[in-house]
């Protein structure tokens, strides 16, 4: 038998966008939140170099230019009136998380401080402006530490390593979940009015990521399950600076203070392919980019990296080039990146103050994922049905305010603009709505679906699988991609889904059976990982994150649309929406 709970709202996940959801469905319901992790490890805290909001800080700056460079970043697929809410709310969210405590960096009159970001730009003269508002390079982390503290305030109840392992559906509504208590290996009955699903991204899809372990798509794994379709999932970002073959990353912040590409030659490449922006372009212009000085035989040494410079003697002269009178040296970056500096130091064995570093494309971040209205509420389909008592926001959500490619500081600013949204509506549904019955087997498909795992007497191992996978998406659906490739990635994938089902692990036990559970995310990864490549090679097109090489210009007259995509792999289309800036050439 499984234990039972019952709350008003119930939130899955305890990053940003959960605890967002969290704190303001607090104000009004009984409210609890599910995390596999203790919720100041979630990845959020990875999160490095800022939060966007056009606050005019350090140089004027508007909302509305924030727009543009959002739906302008995301190569036009955004939907335009979820861009105006998230640019238009940012501007308070920041301010609110400073009245929580949030100890952001400050100018010498009191201000919140704010950086150069890659893709964000003053509207009128198109050079790069001051609007990442940063705490050091740990504001992930700050957000997390202040929003837990508020939640915690706010007599929040915290389920801690406790997995989600399948939703309660009744006659299409949602009304709760099952999850794994990992210490124990009992099962746990969540019954709720309201569910959120803020689990976050899929990165472990890859190889080269910049995402944690725990990063397997379990939430938009389980809407796919439910025969509900998942949104853009063929827009994946590679990030340009991951450390070389680890993917851990290096935050934009870095260019943002005045860091830049160059190659085996020493040249600052940038200026070949955005030469108004340069290496603060978008991080799809830049990570192509890279790849394109890699094939032209310009890696270092030959191989497949390039160096990110900053080097403070080097800076300056970036600076002066760019006709900045700005000047840094040692001090200001160790103070200014100091997380950053001791990734490289850490993992590479280099002090970046002295010496280049070798950096590659990481995969990074899902522009797709659960499609969702502007209040977060989960939808069925193309036509915009609400699937009752379901709410998702944050990485594993699709409002499509990140269209074909996501600005960077744009993902937190998604959490919390859109978690607060959907925290304050779930509370507000969950308040006119009584619980309705559930049955007393709705544990019952979890359970059989982890015990056919643990009891499973194949020959495959699951590690083996996962490693295989990963390997087949770096190398067919990756920052580049072709018909042929998409298509013996496919192959793989079934392949590997057939492996899939002749596995078995080693530990049969319940108590922190991460063998179990592993297992069970991997089929998560397998069904992400094919619907990726079916709707990649849908898309005929390139545009933002998905660059196609037999289809290398956007198409705007047959692919200015989303794509839907289900477990069965079908797919169907519903049309961006459009507001005030019609799709233009992308230049930097």
């Amino acid at each position: 038998m499984a234990q039972y709970h019952q709350f008003d709202a119930l939130v899955i996940g305890a990053g940003g966008s959960g605890l967002m959801s969290a704190l303001y469905a607090s104000k009004s319901v009984n409210t609890a939140v599910i995390s596999k992790l203790y919720p100041t490890r979630s990845h959020t805290g990875a999160a490095q170099g800022g939060i966007s909001a056009a606050l005019g800080n350090m140089e004027p700056d508007k909302w509305e230019w924030h727009a543009y460079d959002t739906i302008k970043g995301g190569d036009f697929l955004c939907d335009q009136d979820a861009v105006d809410i998230l640019c238009k709310e940012a501007i308070h969210a920041v301010i609110d998380l400073e009245h929580m405590g949030l100890p952001f960096d400050r100018t010498p009159d009191g201000k919140i401080s704010q950086r150069r970001f890659g893709g964000h730009t003053n509207n009128e003269t198109k050079k790069p402006v001051m609007r990442a508002c940063h705490a050091a390079d740990r504001t992930g982390h700050m957000i997390l530490q202040t929003l837990y503290q508020q939640c915690i305030k706010n007599n929040v109840r915290f389920f801690d390593e406790f997995q989600m392992v399948d939703m309660i559906t009744v006659d299409g509504a949602c009304r709760g979940i099952v999850a794994v208590e990992l210490n124990t290996g009992e099962l746990h009955v969540f019954h709720a009015k309201a569910v959120m699903l803020a689990t976050g991204g899929f990165g472990k899809v890859w190889k080269i990521t910049s995402n944690a372990h725990s990063l397997t798509g379990d939430g938009p794994a389980i809407i796919l399950r439910k025969s509900l379709p998942l949104e853009d999932m063929e827009f994946y970002q590679f990030h340009p600076t991951g450390i070389y073959k680890m993917g851990i990353l290096l935050s934009e912040a870095a260019r943002g203070e005045g860091a830049v590409f160059i190659n085996d030659k020493g040249e600052r490449f940038m200026e070949r392919y955005a030469p108004t922006m340069k290496d603060l372009a978008s991080r799809d212009v830049c990570s192509r980019s890279i790849y394109k000085e890699v094939r032209a035989g310009n890696g270092i040494g030959g191989k497949d990296y390039v160096y990110l410079d900053f080097r403070p003697d080097r800076i300056n002269k970036y600076l002066e080039a760019d006709g900045s009178s700005r000047r840094v040296d040692a001090e200001y970056i160790e103070t200014r990146l100091p997380d950053i500096i001791e990734f490289v130091r850490v993992y590479m064995g280099i002090d970046p103050i002295t010496e280049p570093v070798p950096i590659q494309p990481t995969a990074h971040y899902a522009m797709g994922g659960i499609p969702t209205d502007l209040d977060a509420r989960v939808l069925a389909d193309e036509k915009g049905t609400v699937v009752e008592g379901l709410y998702a926001a944050g990485e594993a959500a699709c409002v499509s305010v990140h269209g074909a490619n996501r600005l960077g500081t744009n993902s937190l600013v998604d959490l919390i603009v859109y978690g607060r949204r959907g925290g304050i509506h779930m509370a507000e549904y969950a308040k006119q709505v009584d619980f309705k019955l559930i049955g007393d087997d709705a544990h019952k498909a979890a359970e059989d679906t982890l015990n056919a795992i643990r009891n499973n007497a194949g020959s495959e191992h699951p590690g083996q699988i996962r490693k295989e996978l990963q390997m087949h998406m770096d190398e067919h659906v990756g920052v580049f991609r072709t018909q042929e490739k998409l298509e013996e990635a496919l192959e793989e994938i079934h392949r590997l889904k057939e492996r899939y089902r002749h596995i078995h692990i080693d530990d049969k036990g319940r108590r922190w059976n991460t063998d179990l559970m592993e297992a069970w995310e991997l089929g998560c990864l397998l069904d992400l990982a094919e619907v990726t490549a079916v709707s990649a090679l849908a898309r005929e097109e390139s545009r933002g994150g998905h660059y196609r090489e037999d289809f290398p210009n956007r198409d705007d007259q047959n692919f200015l649309k989303h794509t839907m995509v289900w477990s069965d792999n079908r797919i169907t289309y519903k049309p961006v929406r459009i507001g005030r800036y019609q799709p233009t050439e992308r230049k930097y």
